[in-house]
């Protein structure tokens, strides 16, 4: 008899079976009970959370013939329980639409579904990845859908929710299906082990529960591989060799490579992890979930059951992950992740993960900025500060040439140009702005003969670099005045 992976053997065969997804369970179970069953129903979620198996489980449930009509508890013992389960149901007809995707096979679907079932009390249609079904067939199926014959049920599935256009999701009632977290899959696998009479270290089904990432289907995957590996024994040991993690010796040396500054010796643990067997996107997913065990470590504490590892390599990694703070564990994944991504897509991935592992030891952004300030000699921070803070007095600046020799003002009660001319004055006897001066109040300036003239943009900016023009300038709104007003206005 041929062997049966453990994904097909152990598939959930009623509601109370499913594992992770209690309340969706719940709610199916509850309106076939009240007699609510809607005509469509939309099932998403990431893959192997269960979706196709409630699916099957839901078409059981309401053509079960142990039952005089839809029930809660199919028997998963007559022929069509059986049929369903195996996917040979004339009644229950399982559509892939990644291969099933064009209007044609949508208007057969339609012109099937206006005929009774052979059996069975309803005539139940499967669509699996629906959002492969292109825009055509999507409009074909949406009458059907919205008011299908009596004896038509549609189950919808996606992993991707978003590509499903409004109208359909609209049509249906939908449930989401949640990621299975690792305490529920440690149970399944360990309930799994316990029937197939095998022995397993804890530490193996933790391990195996979170390396699915919430894929019950995953899980039973790992474990089928364990179980060729190891037999009828599985230990932390087997795991590590059909598994290996992030936590093997190069990566450690590579850790150490960078807390010492040391690029050399990075790179070469970086050449020994590749030509080991690692491609360049499996480095940086393994050195990412090395880095995640050292900032749990460093956080939460050496006892934190956030990861799993034995005693002795926990007391290592512990010791490691002093080497650096929070920060820099965070600094450390976002620019491991970032290459991963470039990597995927380069042709030249090796000195991506060769520049990476440079900057990472020669990156001086570990250091934490108050740290860095600390160890600033109090006396050089003191004069730094003093000559970063600018005088409070202003000297007008000493030129040899006026900056405005001749300026044309045109004003609209004189029809002849007047001159306005710059004296310049001696560095002794020109005036000095100090705090009084800077402080006067801009609430009651002195009556100015201002006029108004049309000066190039070059000229201003030149004559507002004198202070006392700057300063005058800023008190009447930036425009052009006689300077001969403005000092003798100042020397009073």
């Amino acid at each position: 008899m041929a062997y049966e992976v453990l994904a097909r053997k152990y598939r959930s065969r009623d509601f109370g079976e499913i594992v992770g997804q209690g309340a969706i369970a719940t709610t199916l179970k509850n309106a076939i009970e009240m007699g609510r069953i809607h005509h469509g129903y939309l099932f998403t979620g990431t893959r192997g959370v269960g979706k196709t198996s409630m699916a099957r489980i839901l078409a059981k449930a309401l053509n079960c013939h142990k039952s005089d009509g839809p029930t809660a508890s199919p028997c998963s013992e007559c022929e069509s329980c059986s049929r369903i389960a195996e996917g040979s149901d004339l009644d229950v007809v399982e559509i892939d639409a990644a291969s099933n995707t064009g209007v044609d096979n949508i208007r057969e679907l339609r012109s099937n579904a206006a005929f009774r079932p052979a059996r069975s009390r309803f005539k139940v249609y499967i669509i699996d990845e629906v959002h492969m079904l292109s825009s055509g067939a999507f409009n074909a199926l949406l009458k059907t859908l919205e008011e299908p014959p009596e004896h038509v049920k549609f189950i919808l599935a996606t992993t991707e929710t978003h590509k499903v256009p409004a109208t359909i999701q609209s049509r249906c009632q939908r449930f989401d299906f949640r990621s299975i977290s690792p305490a529920d899959i440690g149970e399944q696998l360990q309930s799994i082990l316990d029937r197939e009479e095998i022995t397993a270290d804890p530490i193996v089904v933790r391990r195996v529960s979170r390396a699915a990432n919430g894929s019950m289907r995953d899980a039973l995957s790992l474990l089928d591989q364990l179980l060729a590996y190891g037999a009828s024994n599985l230990t932390a040991e087997t795991i590590e060799d059909v598994l290996p993690g992030g936590h093997d010796e190069t990566l450690s040396s590579l850790v150490d490579a960078i807390a010492q500054h040391d690029a050399a010796t990075a790179l070469e643990c970086v050449d020994r992890s590749l030509v080991s067997g690692y491609t360049p996107e499996r480095f940086c997913e393994s050195f990412i979930e090395y880095a995640r065990t050292l900032m749990i470590l460093a956080i939460c504490g050496g006892e934190s059951e956030l990861i799993d590892l034995a005693g002795s390599q926990r007391e290592q990694l512990v010791a490691q992950a002093s080497s650096f703070d929070a920060a820099s564990y965070v600094y450390m994944i976002g620019l491991l992740e970032e290459t991963r991504r470039r990597v995927k897509a380069s042709s030249a991935p090796r000195p991506l993960i060769d520049a990476v592992a440079v900057r990472l030891a020669l990156a001086e952004s570990f250091i934490d900025v108050s740290d860095a300030i600390e160890k600033l000699d109090p006396g050089e921070t003191a004069t730094q500060t003093k000559q970063a803070t600018p005088s409070k007095k202003k000297v007008a600046k000493p030129e040899t040439k006026s900056p405005i020799q001749e300026a044309n003002v045109s004003s609209p009660r004189r029809s002849k140009p007047v001159t306005s001319t710059v004296v310049e004055t001696p560095v002794a006897e020109r005036p000095v702005i100090d705090e009084e001066v800077a402080e006067l109040p801009p609430t009651k300036p002195r009556k100015v003969d201002r006029r108004v003239g049309s000066v190039s943009a070059e000229a201003k900016r030149k004559m507002s670099q004198r202070p006392l023009v700057r300063r005058v300038l800023e008190q009447s709104g930036g425009t052009l005045i006689d300077v001969h007003k403005v000092d003798a206005t100042v020397e009073e």
